[in-house]
């Protein structure tokens, strides 16, 4: 079992002079989850290398028993330096593809042309699709095979408008994931701010925040079996 998961390289909060990137435990969380079931992990970013960590994610408050055990597990540390380029990725390679979020994907992922056709191509060829918190965004510009935006008319959860509101970036993000989901038609739905909730439809997974990171993987896990 391969499972691709693809990490932001965007570095940049809008222009407020602060940084961004992925959220540790949306990435540590899958990580750890699909390492458990015997899923071999392959790491891909737009640019390749180190993905930008964010540092809020970095943060004593944000840490959990997943990102703890990432910061003392030199092997995943050192995969996670040296991330694939996403261009390089062959869907025929992988049987799954997970994108772990934070602020990063909206600016990079949600615009990359190879992450569009990745997620295209995996879906065509009957391969699950897993995003969580502000990474379905991601889902943009990828359209069904009748070239209708993907999202439409499915059942998708992503970071809601009022957890946007309660970090203070409403105004910052290129777009907002409820507001971009909501207008291309998806049926988008969410349980209360920071809580987990997780949404299977077909072959897409989504996951609302990053308490919904490890569900999300044993969501996507479910679809392999």
């Amino acid at each position: 079992m391969n499972i691709l998961m693809v990490l932001t390289s965007h570095d940049q909060l809008g222009n407020t002079g602060k940084k961004t990137g992925f959220w540790l435990e949306e990435f540590a969380a899958p990580y750890y989850t699909l390492t458990a079931a015997g899923a071999r992990i392959t790491l891909a970013s737009p640019l390749g290398g180190q993905p930008p960590l964010d540092p809020k994610s970095d943060e004593p408050d944000s840490q959990t028993e997943a990102t703890r055990r990432f910061k003392a597990d030199p092997q995943a540390q050192a995969l996670l330096a040296n991330t694939a380029k996403l261009a390089e990725m062959q869907v025929t390679e992988f049987d799954a593809v997970f994108y772990p979020g934070g602020h990063g994907p909206l600016w990079d992922l949600a615009e990359d042309r190879h992450s569009i056709q990745l997620i295209e191509d995996m879906l065509a060829a009957g391969k699950p699709v897993g995003a969580v918190c502000h990474a379905p965004g991601v889902l943009r510009h990828v359209k069904a095979a009748d070239g209708t935006p993907l999202v439409r008319g499915k059942q998708v959860t992503g970071f809601t408008n009022s957890e946007e509101a309660a970090v203070g970036l409403t105004d910052i993000v290129p777009f907002l994931v409820e507001d971009m989901l909501t207008q291309h038609g998806a049926n988008y739905s969410k349980s209360a701010d920071w809580q987990s909730y997780v949404v299977t439809d077909g072959l897409l997974v989504t996951g609302q925040n990053p308490a919904s990171s490890e569900a999300a993987a044993a969501a996507l896990l479910k679809l392999l079996a």
